[in-house]
């Protein structure tokens, strides 16, 4: 990572940690108090030691003096609880923070930048890379004010009380930070690796754990297992070059603080032997000046020690907000919502002019297309796999960029508010998603202000009733659907899409899965609601189109024709050519279960 990198990803953390300004403060005025209760022990120790060692004073009369050491001791120990609650709350703030600018911005790409990298790639960004900023928030960042004041507080002590050793003090200081910097430039590198690393690990894991069955099925269950073992090399192996780091960073701090210490005892030990006579005032060096000095040296560097230690914290931040920062600085100006709201009408009227449409990395897909679907209409969506339907679908979700018009009751899409426009649309897939909730919950997504009597008439006209009634509102349903059928699944989805009352309906594959008594069901609940409805329909079964009054053909992201179902057959063109081939593999299966 160049350095201009670093730098910028080091200013993008320090403006998050403005929004925990308070609990900041508090951990850092904390640690100060904490100095001065470190002083005031210091000289409690050395005066009771001079005291008995240089003047013999008789132990009773030094009572109050250890009563004032056990106070001190005791508020410093609040002072350092305090502080760790501080650094927290500052770390837990800001942690928050960030997942929501993540989950903001999820939520303005949309679904179709989300499925272009690994559900584990998510999972480790959204949780892991912004968990490791803890560190840097709660620790890192009052160590860097600490590292300075408490040594400026020791040094305004010890100055006046004996100047060499304030000058040994201030000239070694430097050299923690000096050696801390030079061990700690690999660190960011080797921690961008490691995300990296433990991103394509996860997205491995994650898509062959839903994939097992099928891995298993074609006996590719030892090809994967080598895979995954050489994606957990490659995070071990670049781990273990973090841990190498911080293990070297600690080894390095520790030799220099001990060093300085060492020269501070040296000094000292020949000042009392007459070999040294320079360093104090007026006077020689006394037991109290010794003992006190020697007692703060620890500590003078102890601050800088910790910062050395966190230092790895900031290294391991600096890595985690490499791609955090990427991500959220993705450009999202082509689906980008605009403030323009639709009436509250019944009538939907799509319309499209030259249209293309692009991939999240500007590719095209579609077009240029032009195509209308009337108001309270149905239109139908068709056309082999790979034609471009699903890309025109989540363009006119506002998912996806495009170029040309694309508009909504003659408002541009670009210009209407994204989330004002999907609350007008009810949408039922061939792969209904359920979460893990109760079914009430997956009905009502989290509405509260959904009533009793709109979850029943929707369980009703959904055909979901007769097996919800058998299980109850709250039994709970797993991931991925666990413990219903496709068929009680899709139902469920359609009753959610009727509590929307959506006035445009989408139906992308809504029969693909079920078997022939859910889909009359299904079928027979979606032809209830879309009445008078502007309603759009993906599907690859051609027969029952019929009675639709719009059929759009689409071929290699193109639409090769348009028209009712009568006009198309007498075309003789694609969507003859797939109907004819639906009736055959039709009657060959019919065959088939004859014989």
């Amino acid at each position: 990572m160049d350095k201009k990198k670093q730098r910028s990803l080091n200013n993008w953390l320090k403006q998050q940690s403005k929004l925990a300004k308070r609990w900041l403060m508090i951990a850092v005025s904390l640690g100060v108090l904490s100095s001065v209760f470190l002083l005031a022990q210091a000289a409690l120790l050395a005066s009771i030691l001079h005291q008995l060692i240089m003047e013999q004073t008789d132990k009773s009369e030094l009572v109050p003096y250890f009563f004032g050491l056990a106070a001190t001791i005791a508020a410093r120990a609040g002072c350092a609880w305090g502080r760790e609650i501080a650094g927290f709350r500052c770390g837990e703030q800001i942690r928050i923070y960030i997942r929501q600018l993540i989950l903001d911005k999820l939520r303005e790409l949309g679904p179709a930048y989300i499925k272009g990298k690994p559900a584990g790639s998510w999972a480790t960004l959204l949780l892991e890379q912004v968990e490791d900023m803890q560190d840097f928030f709660s620790r890192y960042l009052p160590q860097m004010s600490l590292s300075v004041l408490v040594p400026f507080v020791i040094l305004v002590v010890v100055f006046p009380i004996n100047w060499a050793a304030g000058l040994i003090f201030l000239i070694t200081a430097p050299l923690v930070p000096i050696f801390m910097a030079l061990v700690g430039m690999k660190a960011a590198d080797a921690n961008r690796k490691n995300f990296k690393a433990l991103q394509r690990l996860s997205g491995h894991f994650y898509d062959r754990l839903q994939a097992m069955t099928t891995i298993r099925l074609f006996d590719r269950t030892k090809a994967e297992t080598e895979v995954l073992k050489g994606a957990s090399e490659v995070f071990r192996t670049r781990t273990m070059d973090v841990l190498k780091i911080a293990f070297l960073s600690s080894a390095v701090l520790e030799f220099f603080t001990s060093i300085s210490i060492a020269i501070t005892a040296v000094y000292f030990g020949f000042s009392f032997i007459g070999e040294l006579n320079f360093g104090y005032y007026g006077t020689g060096v006394t037991l109290f000046a010794g003992l006190f000095i020697l007692i703060l040296a620890p500590e003078f560097y102890q601050p800088l020690r910790d910062l050395g230690t966190f230092y790895h914290a900031k290294q391991q931040a600096v890595g985690a907000a490499e791609s955090i920062v990427e991500f959220l600085e993705t450009d999202v100006s082509k689906v980008q919502s605009g403030q323009q709201t639709l009436s509250a009408m019944n009538n939907i009227e799509i319309s499209a002019t030259d249209l293309k449409v692009f991939s999240p990395e500007g590719t095209q897909l579609v077009g240029p297309i032009s195509f209308s679907i009337d108001a309270n209409k149905t239109a139908a969506l068709v056309g082999p796999s790979g034609a471009g339907k699903t890309s025109l679908i989540n363009a006119i979700l506002g998912f996806m960029p495009y170029e040309g018009s694309l508009k909504i009751n003659g408002t541009e899409l670009k210009d209407l508010n994204h989330s004002n426009w999907r609350e007008q649309i009810s949408w039922v897939g061939q792969n209904p998603l359920l979460l893990h909730g109760s079914i009430r919950d997956n009905i009502t997504l989290g509405k509260d202000y959904v009533g009793e009597q709109a979850i029943e008439e929707a369980l009703n006209d959904s055909f979901s009733a007769e097996f919800v009634n058998n299980h109850g509102l709250d039994y709970l349903v797993s991931d991925r659907s666990g413990g219903l059928s496709v068929g009680q699944a899709q139902r469920l989805a359609l009753a959610r899409a009727m509590l929307q009352n959506g006035n445009f309906w989408l139906l992308d594959e809504p029969t693909a899965s079920l078997d022939a008594r859910s889909e009359r069901l299904v079928m027979d609940g979606l032809k209830a609601q879309t009445t008078e409805k502007t309603t759009l329909m993906v599907t690859h079964q051609l027969a029952p189109l019929q009675n639709v009054e719009q059929i759009l053909v689409m071929k290699d992201g193109l639409l090769a024709e348009a028209g009712s179902f009568e006009q198309l057959v007498e075309q003789q063109g694609l969507f003859n050519q797939m109907l004819q081939s639906s009736q055959a593999l039709n009657q060959s299966n019919k065959g088939n279960l004859d014989a």
